[in-house]
Parts: C-alpha cells; structure tokens; sequence
C-alpha cells in the first residue's frame, strides 16, 4: 500500500505547488489524477517517485519513503516513473531499449520479456529499429515497454498516451491496463484525458488550488460532480439557471447538465433558439440559447440556426441535482 499523509511541497518555499495531500493506493489499484494545467499533477508524481523533499509523509506500507536529502540516487527500486520526456538512448535499438535494465546472465528469458513487452506495446514488428528513428509516439510506447522491464510494483505515468494516435490510442490503454491489472500492478496517472480518467481507473481524484478538490470513483464524480470544474474535466458542461428549467422556481441557483442529459421535445415549456451545430461524429453537439444564457445539448442531426425548439430534461435528474 502507498500512502501520502499531509504532503506539501513548494519550488521556491513561498508559493505552495501542493498543500495537504492524503492519498492512500491499495496494491494492483488505478488511480487517475486530473486537473487543470499547472495544477500540480505532473509534480505529485516526481513527489511519490522521491525527486524532491516534502512536509509531511510518504510510506510503503509503514516504511517511510525519503526524497534526494536522504538517497544519493533519488528514486525506488519497487517505483516506477514514466515521465514526459522519455530518455531513450537514440543509437540502440527498440529491443535494446526496452532490455537495458535486465539481467545479460539470461539471455533467452530476458529476450522473451523483451518481447512479452513490446507484444503489450504493438511494438514487435520494429524491434531492431534505432530510437531515434522513431516518431514521437513509437518512442513513448517504447518508453512505456521499459518502465514495465522489471516488473514494478508500482508505475507512475505523466500523460502517457499523449504522442500517440488516436488510431492507437485506444488499443494500446486497453491492453496496458489490463496487463496491469494481470500483473497486479498499482498505477497511478496524471492526465488530461477523460478516457483515461474514466475507463480505466478504480479511483480519480481532481487538483485545484494545490489541494485535492475531490476524489470518488469516477463513475461517482462523473454523475454526481460537486460542482462546474469537476464537471468540466470530463468533457463539455452546462451550468444552467434552475428557473430556466423548473416552473416556479426562483432565484439564481444553477445546476449542473452534461449535453447529453438534455434532449429535444416538440412541446415543451422550456424554449430555445438555436445558434450553432456540431458534428462530432456519432452525434451533433447542438449550441442554443435559454433564457440569455449559452446551452449545449446532443441531437442525432443538425438543427436550423436561429430556429425555435422545445428541451426535455429528466424531472428525477433536475431533482437530484438542485
């Protein structure tokens, strides 16, 4: 188990990149790590890996885990940490990379989890190219390959998907998380990515202000955001004026509507004019206008600009949500 106790750290010790950090990560557990740009995340990872000195405390179950100050080489020999830049050595190759760290004594089986790794990676067919004849993205998924060399009992990945294609994107988390979980590997990821947030991690927490905002499930957060920000790290947002949508409401409180809890209906009382639509694919991202504010909503075809139509929201959801 892994747990931070009253973290804080600083680069410069006035102005606080992270205050009060408790997290607590169970042996084989995802946890995803979202937030706004310069909120943190990438810091919170070197923080766990022992790159810099904190306040407060960082344990391995009760073992005390010590930054730079104590350890001539910083780092943990259990840890794992991928960072964004990914330190190949240019003049080997792709199987050499990757095998760097392990033992030369057994030459067959560490070429068979040379190869075991690249397999997870989709990177088998370019094993004998050089790294620096490689894309950005193919030397990522290397990068990931040696992380995993000597199997770690815990891996931190810093936006690991971020220069690859989308056209592999979503095969490659696929089969890295579930080799993760085979193996029984803790993971934590720092990202910007709501898939990676949502689809593969047991539980996310969200940074803002230097402190942990939330944590839940994100199953939990994504229906059940405690506010606007959360919300809006999962993808578009509406923060709607409850009177806009509830007869006989007043005041100015608002609640929280994903697009695609919102839906066309001939009659209804809540009205809108529509301004722009969207094609994203397997629907349309339609923009209207209710009562003097913007509102984003789903449909299955585009919709005429400036014209007139009725929403649907769900009664139970309006509820839920007030």
């Amino acid at each position: 188990m892994l747990k931070l106790k009253n973290v804080s750290f600083s680069y410069d010790d006035e102005n606080p990149v992270l205050e009060n950090i408790h997290l607590r990560v169970q042996q084989g557990e995802h946890v995803s790590v979202i937030g706004e740009s310069g909120c943190g995340k990438s810091t919170l990872l070197k923080i766990i890996y022992g790159l810099f000195d904190v306040e407060g405390g960082i344990y391995r179950n009760e073992e005390q885990l010590l930054g730079p100050a104590f350890n001539l080489v910083p780092g943990h020999d259990f840890m794992k940490y991928l960072a964004q830049d990914f330190d190949l050595m240019p003049p080997l190759s792709v199987a050499d990379n990757v095998g760097k760290y392990l033992s030369n004594m057994f030459p067959v089986k560490k070429k068979k989890r040379v190869m075991e790794l690249l397999e997870v990676v989709e990177m088998t067919e370019l094993k004998d190219v050089k790294a620096k004849n490689l894309s950005g993205g193919q030397q990522q998924r290397v990068a990931l390959a040696r992380a995993l060399a000597k199997k770690p009992e815990i891996i931190l990945l810093d936006e690991p998907f971020s220069h690859i294609d989308q056209f592999r994107k979503n095969n490659l988390r696929r089969r890295l998380f579930a080799y993760l979980k085979k193996e029984n590997i803790s993971c934590i990821v720092a990202t910007h990515d709501s898939t990676d947030a949502l689809s593969f991690a047991d539980n996310t927490i969200v940074l803002k202000n230097h402190k942990v905002y939330a944590e839940a499930p994100p199953e939990e957060l994504y229906k059940n955001p405690p506010n606007a920000y959360v919300a809006s790290l999962f993808g578009e947002v509406n923060q709607v004026l409850l009177k806009s949508i509830k007869p006989g409401e007043k005041g100015r409180k608002k609640i929280i509507l994903y697009p695609e809890e919102i839906s066309l209906k001939d009659k209804s009382a809540i009205k809108a004019q529509v301004k722009n639509s969207y094609f994203q694919g397997n629907v349309w991202l339609i923009e209207g206008r209710l009562d003097g504010q913007n509102i984003f909503f789903e449909n299955d075809s585009a919709l005429e600009k400036g014209m007139s139509i009725g929403l649907e929201i769900s009664e139970e959801l309006i509820k839920s949500r007030s």
